[in-house]
């Protein structure tokens, strides 16, 4: 199947020379003299490269993509990479670490996330926009420290660093967002 430029919306996967892409943002242009087009910032899948790409309006196509989402359960890490099972048909699979990325930095034993596979093949992870993560290391909090105060930095359990307020101490668990790495909040006990 193919897609012409008339489809294009944002998060739009499509595939182009035979690698896959998403539509970041797309503007139709139509100039006084010569005919329209299609501007388009397009994210590699495989990657992560953003491209700006120019589409003929009504001749250029492009292919769908053979994309397919599998629910997996992260089970553990080990020095070549992580392992996940899939959650309907129990079979495991393995991504390097080039495929996981700095989304190591969120993956807790039993996490769920969504593989992206290309042609049958895992290319990426995508996370849950929020996770519950322990502080394993912080400077310890000041008394009188208020919400209103600044921040310090927090190691958590998984080595990520994120900023937060001053009256956190270790061994509290924390709501971080995935999308920015920031802190949302603390998880009541």
């Amino acid at each position: 199947m193919k897609y012409q430029t008339t489809d294009f919306r944002n998060g739009l996967k499509i595939e182009i020379e035979g690698k896959p892409y998403i539509v970041v943002s797309f503007q139709h242009v139509n100039p006084g003299k010569g005919s329209a087009f299609v501007k388009a910032r397009i994210k590699n899948l495989e990657t992560g490269q953003v491209l700006e790409r120019t589409f003929k309006s009504g001749v250029d196509t492009v292919d769908k993509p053979d994309l397919e989402e599998r629910e997996m359960e992260f089970t553990y890490s080990d020095m070549d990479g992580y392992n996940f099972m899939d959650m309907d048909s129990y079979e495991s699979i393995h991504l390097n670490h080039d495929y996981v990325g700095d989304s190591k930095y969120y993956l807790q034993e039993g996490i769920r996330v969504t593989v992206l596979y290309f042609n049958s093949r895992p290319i990426s992870i995508d996370l849950p926009n929020f996770v519950e993560l322990k502080v394993k290391e912080t400077d310890p909090g000041l008394k009188g420290d208020t919400a209103q105060g600044g921040t310090k930095k927090a190691i958590m359990e998984t080595d990520l660093q994120v900023s937060v307020p001053l009256f956190i101490n270790e061994n509290e668990v924390l709501k971080i967002d995935t999308r920015n790495g920031e802190y949302v909040e603390r998880v009541k006990s």
